[in-house]
């Protein structure tokens, strides 16, 4: 079988065209992303994360500065009409920092680019991330459905930005304070997924102890477990504890998630220390999938859940 480069590999994992059009299959090759993976993001002002993705940030930074020379605008007036600073426009011309969506869409309306700005949001969006992990990338933003097990800190879906900066600030070795930022940015953004006009169904399960851990402080837990109870609370969210006094945990392998793309093919994502994969096998995934409803089933119920969070919040 020809090697697959693993450009080649993210895009089959979204097109699903692997062979004979069908994503996975007996010979299916996970799609492996080296790094932090899934939270591996960054936000407004982001860092282009590979070679491949800098080619395509510098040349939209080449084709804005184009279009704001042409409109006669100098950086500072520039900047002003998009709420940046004359430095972050040379950042985002010199292909060195990532702008939002919304930010392509305002300066192609001020530069009267007519669209043409707005033909790159999605590559220059998919710019942020490793070429491994842009696959996981796009099926995060069009899913039918995510099952998330979680067993060493809250899902990166759930975080609040204090339990997100007291994570990043305990890295080693030490992050620095602009790619925390970044991250912290990426982060909060990705939130929009509780209130997108069709969303997804999201069912998370997470180990007591990750919900007695005081990362931060007392005062982080505390506006974190708040967090929980206020997002349980949407009609396409399910919040399930699983008890460290459970005595049966089809979990013991480690956290993971699946991803049901709305064709309804399914993909399994883990993350280990240093690496992380998406899975495309069928078998696998189907497994992946069963696997969770066993550990739905072992964990305390979403009202269950509700009140034992509670409780933990009247301890603090």
């Amino acid at each position: 079988m020809a090697e697959r480069t693993g450009a080649e590999a993210g895009a089959e994992a979204v097109t699903g065209e692997r062979g004979n059009g069908e994503g996975g299959g007996a010979g299916a090759v996970p799609v492996v992303s080296l790094g932090d993976g899934w939270e591996n993001d960054g936000g407004a002002g982001r860092r282009p994360e590979d070679e491949a993705g800098r080619g395509i940030v510098v040349a939209f930074g080449q084709t804005m500065k184009t279009l704001r020379v042409r409109e006669g605008l100098e950086r500072e007036e520039f900047g002003r009409r998009l709420g940046y600073s004359a430095s972050t426009i040379a950042s985002f011309e010199q292909g060195r920092r990532i702008p939002t969506p919304r930010t392509i869409e305002r300066a192609d309306e001020v530069l009267g680019a007519g669209g043409l700005l707005c033909l790159w949001k999605e590559q220059v969006e998919r710019a942020q991330y490793p070429v491994f992990f842009q696959g996981m990338a796009v099926l995060e933003k069009e899913c039918l459905e995510l099952l998330m097990y979680d067993t060493h800190v809250v899902n990166g879906l759930l975080q609040t930005e204090e339990y997100m900066r007291a994570l990043l600030a305990m890295r080693r070795p030490p992050l620095d304070s602009e790619t925390v930022e970044q991250r912290v940015t990426a982060r909060l953004a990705r939130q929009d997924i509780f209130d997108r006009k069709s969303a997804p169904l999201l069912s998370f399960v997470v180990n007591e102890a990750v919900l007695r851990h005081r990362y931060g402080g007392t005062d982080v837990l505390r506006g974190q477990l708040e967090f929980l109870l206020l997002v349980g609370q949407k009609q396409n969210v399910e919040i399930q504890v699983m008890p460290t006094e459970c005595e049966e945990n089809a979990g013991v392998n480690g956290p993971f998630t699946v991803v049901t793309r709305k064709d309804g093919k399914k993909f399994v994502y883990t993350e280990t220390h240093t690496t992380s994969s998406l899975e495309t096998d069928p078998e696998q995934t189907a497994l992946a999938a069963a696997r969770y409803g066993i550990i739905r089933s072992q964990a305390l119920s979403p009202r269950e859940s509700t009140e034992f969070i509670e409780g933990l919040l009247g301890a603090l």
